[in-house]
C-alpha cells in the first residue's frame, strides 16, 4: 500500500502483509518448517553476520510469526517486534535483555500473580533484584532507582487491581536516566499505545485479547524504537558493550543498517536463540486471525464491563466493585486520559462473604467459565486468592489488590442480558 494506514481497525487487517509472494494467498500462510534453504555460502553467511536480515531457523525466525510481528508493531506505532513462546516468556526476556545478576529493576507492585512470583523468586534466583514500589507515587521509582537499575516495568491496566499505571509520569522520570519504562499492555490491547505516552518497551501476553478466543499460548515484546539506547552506556552496558555471545557484536552499532532495533534484535539473537522460547508458526497463525477483530471485540468487552460494574454496584452481595468505571480521583482520571473512555474488559467484585462467598459463587456460575483466563470471547470467572495469586503471602495478595472475597469476571461478547441473568442468579444464593 502506498500510504500506510493510521487507524487500528485498518493496521491490523492489512499491515505487514498483502498476499503471499509465491501465491498469492491472501491469508497469510502457515510456515510450518524447522529451516530456510540458503541462496548461497555467501548468503548464509551474511545472515549470520547480521549483515542482512532473513530466516535461518524457526526458533529464531519464521515468516508467519514476522507477519504477527509486523502487525502488531504497527498497530503500537512502535519499530519492531519478537513473538515468543508466552506471554511469561515475554516478561522474562523484556528483563533479561538488559539486566544481568547484579542488576535490579523497579516495578509496580500492581502485577498479574505469575508476573509477581517470576519477579520475586525466579528473577532473584538469577541475581536480578526486583524492587516493588506502590505507583500511586511515581516519584517512588525515583526513589528506588540507582546505578544498577536497568528498567522499570509495570501493567498498564493491572491484573486484578484494575488501577491504570501512570505511565509519561514514571516514562518522565527515567528516560533522562537512561531507564527504559517497560509496560505489560495486555489487558488494555486496543485501547492504550503506551508509546505515545513515553514508554520504551510494549510486552503482551497475545494468549489473551489479542487471540481473543484461548486457543494458543503466545506472547510479544515491542520496541518503540524511540528510546535512545546510546545516551546512557554506563545504564545499559549489555547493548553498548561487545557481546561475546555473538563474536562482540556491539547492539546499538550492529544495527545502525537496519533501524532502531537494538533492543529487538539483541532478544532475538541472544536469549530467544539460547533459551528457545519460540512462538509457533501455527499459534502466530491464530494469533493474526485474533487481531483482525480485535478492535471490535474491544469496543463490545468495554461496553458489557461497564455495564457489569453498574449492576454489580447496587447489588446487596456486593460490598465493593474494581472498575475504572467505578472509581474517582486521580485514579479514574489516569484511567480517561490513558483508556480513552474504553476501560477494558476486566471487572472485580468484592463479595461481602469473603473466601467461602468467592468459592459458592463461582461453583453457582452456569455461563461464566471458570478457567485462569483472562481476554477470551466468552465470559470467564475465577477467584484469585486461591489460584492466580495463592503463591503470594496475605501481605504481597494485598499489594496486587487481592483480598479473600475478591472475584475476578473477564467480561465476554455474548448479550449483556445474558450476561447478567448469569451473574444474578449465582449471586443470589449468597
Amino acid at each position: 500500500m502506498t500510504d500506510a494506514p493510521k487507524h487500528i481497525e485498518t493496521i491490523v487487517l492489512h499491515a505487514g502483509h498483502r498476499g503471499d509472494a509465491s501465491t498469492g494467498s491472501v491469508a497469510v500462510p502457515i510456515h510450518q518448517t524447522t529451516s530456510f534453504q540458503f541462496k548461497s555460502a555467501e548468503h548464509a553467511a551474511n545472515l549470520f553476520a547480521l549483515a542482512e536480515l532473513g530466516n535461518i531457523y524457526s526458533r529464531i525466525m519464521n515468516p508467519t510469526c514476522d507477519v504477527l510481528e509486523q502487525r502488531v508493531a504497527a498497530m503500537e506505532g512502535g519499530a519492531a517486534a519478537l513473538g515468543l513462546a508466552s506471554g511469561q516468556a515475554a516478561s522474562a526476556f523484556a528483563i533479561q535483555n538488559i539486566a544481568k545478576a547484579g542488576d535490579n529493576i523497579v516495578s509496580s507492585t500492581d502485577l498479574y500473580g505469575g508476573t509477581w512470583n517470576l519477579f520475586a523468586n525466579t528473577m532473584k534466583d538469577m541475581g536480578i533484584e526486583v524492587r516493588f514500589v506502590d505507583p500511586t507515587d511515581p516519584e517512588a521509582f525515583r526513589r528506588a532507582t540507582d546505578d544498577k537499575t536497568r528498567a522499570y516495568y509495570a501493567e498498564t491496566l493491572p491484573n486484578p487491581k484494575l488501577h491504570v499505571f501512570p505511565i509519561a509520569e514514571v516514562a518522565a522520570i527515567g528516560t533522562p536516566l537512561g531507564i527504559p519504562l517497560i509496560m505489560d499492555n495486555t489487558a488494555a490491547a486496543g485501547i492504550c499505545r503506551p508509546f505515545e505516552h513515553g514508554a520504551a518497551i510494549i510486552v503482551y501476553s497475545t494468549t489473551k485479547y489479542i487471540g481473543g478466543h484461548g486457543t494458543s499460548i503466545g506472547g510479544l515484546l515491542v520496541d518503540s524504537g524511540a528510546f535512545d539506547w546510546e545516551a546512557h552506556p554506563e545504564r545499559q552496558p549489555y547493548l553498548n558493550q561487545p557481546d561475546p555471545s555473538y563474536h562482540g557484536a556491539i547492539w546499538t552499532q550492529a544495527v545502525k543498517g537496519i533501524g532502531p532495533v537494538a533492543y529487538i534484535i539483541k532478544a532475538r539473537t541472544t536469549l530467544l536463540r539460547d533459551l528457545g522460547a519460540a512462538m509457533s508458526p501455527f499459534n502466530a497463525f491464530m494469533f493474526i486471525q485474533g487481531l483482525e477483530t480485535l478492535p471490535l471485540r474491544m469496543e463490545r468487552h468495554c461496553q458489557n464491563a461497564t455495564a457489569v460494574a453498574t449492576w454489580l454496584a447496587k447489588h446487596p452481595a456486593v460490598e465493593q466493585v474494581i472498575h475504572p468505571s467505578q472509581q474517582s480521583g486521580e485514579v479514574r482520571a489516569r484511567a480517561d486520559r490513558y483508556l480513552g473512555g474504553q476501560y477494558g474488559g476486566l471487572c472485580g467484585m468484592v463479595l461481602k462473604g469473603g473466601k467461602d462467598a468467592g468459592a459458592k459463587f463461582i461453583d453457582s456460575l452456569k455461563l461464566f467459565f471458570h478457567v485462569a483466563n483472562i481476554g477470551d470471547a466468552r465470559s470467564l470467572a475465577i477467584h484469585p486468592a486461591t489460584t492466580t495469586h495463592s503463591q503470594l503471602s496475605p501481605e504481597d495478595q494485598a499489594a496486587t489488590g487481592v483480598s479473600p472475597g475478591y472475584v475476578r469476571l473477564s467480561i465476554g461478547i455474548e448479550h449483556i442480558d445474558d450476561i447478567i441473568a448469569d451473574l444474578d442468579q449465582a449471586l443470589s444464593g449468597l
